[in-house]
């Protein structure tokens, strides 16, 4: 078998006195879609932070290739919840974007090109010349999104990236961004508190627990998705193993979280 692109092995983190993360093992293939759920304050996020390395491990290993996880790098991309805050005001569209190529020394012409392409991807082409206050919310995180895909990265974090944001535009940034995902053959660690969400987007769903200790890792449950894609927000949340896995979740989270 051709070796994970992510491995948490062992991974505790420890942050003011408090365990916020008990040892952890698991994998992410290459091309998969792995969701993570669970309470508030269980460490989803942080678990995030430290597969992008904006937080250390106390224990344990994060790898990404073979390679101990020891510092930010441009082959990961991190999509925030706070659209808002994550774009910079006085930039438009077309500027944002460029953010992570111009970081990258990539040439203007090329750039241009490549900003032009990915505002293209995820609907934006019309609005470049927009600043993020003209934006709704929903092609807010489109633009950040676009960012995140410009510098064409191996794997995307993304937290939470859809809780702002109403149902309906909920379901089409879903949609988008399962096709997007597969278009690139990103691989992706997606946070979410949306058990539905998880299941619907997610090849396997992590579930985390609440009370992690000696002796209780902080990874509750695991679950495979085993729905076939491309996904339909109707008849697949009526598939019977998107029943089944739903009820399941819940109960993980219900009954003290595992």
């Amino acid at each position: 078998m051709a070796a994970p692109l992510l491995e948490f092995d062992r991974v505790a983190i420890t942050l003011g006195g408090r365990e916020i993360l008990s040892p952890t093992s698991f994998t992410v293939a290459r091309g998969e879609f792995v969701c993570i759920v669970g309470p508030s304050g269980c460490g989803k996020t942080t678990l995030l932070r430290a597969a992008s390395a904006l937080v250390a491990p106390s224990a344990g290993t994060v790898r990404r290739d073979g390679a101990p996880v020891t510092r930010p790098s441009r082959e990961v991309a991190f999509v925030f919840q706070d659209y808002g805050r994550a774009l910079l005001p006085w930039r438009t569209v077309h500027g944002n974007v460029g953010l992570a190529l111009e970081a990258a020394g990539v040439p203007k012409p090329e750039r241009g090109r490549r900003i032009d392409a990915v505002l293209g991807k995820v609907g934006l082409a019309a609005h470049a010349g927009k600043f993020p206050a003209q934006l709704s919310g929903g092609m807010q995180q489109r633009a950040q999104i676009a960012r995140c895909l410009a510098q064409a990265p191996q794997l995307l974090l993304m937290d939470e990236p859809f809780g702002a944001l109403d149902a309906l535009t909920r379901h089409a940034l879903q949609d988008e961004v399962a096709r997007l995902v597969h278009e690139e053959g990103l691989t992706v660690l997606f946070v979410t508190h949306d058990l539905e969400e998880a299941i619907y987007l997610g090849d396997r769903v992590i579930a985390l627990r609440s009370d992690p200790g000696p002796g209780r890792p902080s990874l509750a449950r695991m679950l495979d998705v085993p729905i076939p894609r491309p996904r339909d927000q109707l008849t697949t949340k009526e598939h019977p193993a998107f029943l089944r896995l739903r009820r399941e979740l819940f109960g993980v989270i219900e009954q003290g979280q595992g």
